[in-house]
Formats: C-alpha cells, structure tokens, sequence
C-alpha cells in the first residue's frame, strides 16, 4: 500500500512471493498450489445455489455472501480483512444488503481488492491457458440481458430438476423443455424447427432397466442430434450439452464417447452407510464438471462399482437425481425465476 511491492508479485490468495500466473479476477498474482486449488473450486456449488468457498482463494471460512440477487459469489473474512482493510469484513457482514467486489463498479474502493476491466474474459483465458485440456467455456451473462432456457431432453426427463432450480415455471415464456424417448426418425430439419436450444441433455437407462437397444446406442442417437442442434461454430450463444452414463457403457463404449466428444467423464454418486448408493458419468461442457471435488478415485473399478449397485436392487434412482447440482452454473447465462417470482 506504500508501493513498496507490486500486487501482481503477490500471491493474493495466501501471500506466497512463488507466483506463476495472474490472478483471473482480481489485481493480484498466484502461485501454483492456488491455481490448482482454483481450477478445482471455482465452479463448485452448495445445495443453496451459492458457492461455498471463497472467490479469491477458494477456500476459507466465516464467509461473506452477496446479496445481489443475480449473484452467488462468497468471500472468506481473511481475504477480505488482508486485502481490504483489518476488521473489514466484521463491517460488510453488518451491512444490509451488501454488494460484493465483482458487483460494484469498477472505480469502487476497497483497499487492495480490485477487480480487473475485463475479469469474464480473463477467467475463461485462464481455465483455457492453465487447466490441462481446454475447457469450453462462455461469457457470463448480465442478469437484465439473459433470456428463458430452451432444453432438449433426450431418453431422461430432467423436467422436475430444471423446475427446482427456477429455469422452467407454469408462466408462458419462462423457459421451454422438449423431452424425446425415441429419436430414431428424428432430422436435422425437425432439430431445427423445434429450436434453437440452450441444453441438450441425453442418458443411458439406469442398471437393470430392460431396453430394446444396446447402452452404447443412446451415446449414438445423443451425439447425433447433438450436431444437429450445435449453433454454428462462430457464435457466441452460450450453448451447453451433458450425456449421462448410468454405469451400463462398457469400457470400449466409454472410450468411445470421450473420443467423439473430445473430453473425459467426470463420475458422481451418492454415498449412504459409507458405500456408494448410485453413481453416474457425465461428459459435458458445463463448468462446473472440471471440478475434481465431484470425481471419484481413479482406481475403481467402474464395472465392479456397477454391480455392487445393481445387488442393492434399486433401480428407481435416475441419473438426473445426481446431477441436478450441476445445473446451477446455468443461472449465470440463462433467466432463473425464483419461487415468489420475485427475480
């Protein structure tokens, strides 16, 4: 604060002087440890729809949480009180409806803490630059500019999680959902009328499900209509797709649609008495599937995994009850109505 030291040879997030990158967000460096640890969290959610760790260190606790209601951004007291002021955050925690420092203007002052001209393009260049495969990713947009989602559901129907989530409301215009069984005489001329989508969304019947078609053809019919409804490669229309594998795709299959996708899967499951109750793959571009906190060890074996769920004789439980978290990064780019239908 004495210009003693230039921030961007700072490590904001732990103080660290090792710095090998600038910090996505804010004026600031970051060293290693931090960036691994912030291309992990970032895009992880809690069950409120709000991010549980810090936006700067994604860590932290005692957290402050912005009240704006197009916002789920969090900040730990520590960063705050070292980069804003000492006993700052003790101040914003006992104002009502405090705004955070991605929220307020640019020429706000907040002591060290500030924001960078252009932080949307400067996160999606740094996933680009430091993950290890490059993450596909869009442009937040303003809450006043985003539109009603449109949704095209293929084999499971995710009708009950975009509802949850606000995206899908009885009111005309608020957001529409088309769900096909069957698309084996679907074309590109009936994609096309029935869009222009935000989501396509497609599974494998859950374990023991009898179906007339083997696993890997659900993958097939998915990735087809998927190039049907993909918006032409030089837009900039936020456009997200997700494929769910319930654990009925052989290891051949899986290889096979990380191929044709150009991406791994993520595996996600519920735990109930210390053993997994149900587990899913999920290849998609949503951000929050390059999380590392939502995958399993890669040592399991995937087909075992598949039969000790398959003796619990539950087959009730539907992909969509374990990926329905991963929805929430969509407020970001698409309109979201609340249950009071206030925003």
């Amino acid at each position: 604060m004495v210009n003693q030291r230039n921030i961007e040879d700072l490590c904001i997030c732990c103080g660290s002087f090792q710095i090998h990158t600038q910090h996505p967000l804010f004026d600031g460096g970051m060293c290693i440890p931090c960036k691994d640890n912030f291309l992990e969290s970032f895009f992880l959610y809690g069950e409120d729809g709000y991010r549980p760790l810090c936006t700067v260190c994604c860590s932290g606790e005692i957290l402050l949480t912005c009240e704006n209601p197009s916002c789920n951004r969090c900040y730990c007291s520590e960063c705050v009180d070292a980069l804003v002021n000492p006993g700052s955050s003790a101040k914003f925690q006992a104002m009502s409806n405090w705004k955070c420092f991605l929220c307020l203007p640019l020429i706000s002052e907040n002591g060290l803490l500030k924001k960078r001209r252009k932080w949307q393009e400067n996160l999606k260049d740094f996933y680009n630059r430091e993950s290890q495969r490059s993450l596909e990713m869009y442009k937040a947009v303003p809450a006043w500019k985003r539109k009603p989602i449109q949704v095209l559901s293929l084999f499971g129907d995710i009708e009950e999680e975009l509802i949850n989530f606000g995206f899908l409301e009885n009111s005309s215009g608020n957001g529409k959902l088309k769900h096909l069984v069957d698309v084996t005489d679907v074309v590109r001329k009936d994609v096309e009328e029935w869009g222009p989508f935000d989501l396509i969304y497609g599974c494998t019947p859950p374990i023991g499900q009898l179906s007339e078609h083997p696993p890997v053809w659900y993958f097939l019919q998915y990735y087809r209509v998927l190039q049907y409804a993909k918006p032409k490669v030089d837009s900039e229309k936020p456009f997200f797709w997700m494929f769910v594998d319930n654990l009925v795709l052989t290891e051949d299959d899986r290889e096979i649609a990380s191929r044709f996708l150009e991406t791994d899967p993520v595996t996600m499951y519920e735990m109930c008495d210390e053993m997994v109750k149900n587990a899913v793959l999920i290849w998609s571009n949503i951000p929050y599937m390059k999380s590392n906190n939502s995958a399993l060890a890669s040592d399991w074996d995937l087909s075992l995994l598949a039969e000790d769920i398959q003796s619990l004789n539950d087959f009730s439980l539907w992909p969509t009850r374990l990926v329905n978290k991963c929805f929430i990064p969509l407020r970001e780019y698409f309109q979201c109505f609340s249950k009071d239908h206030t925003s």
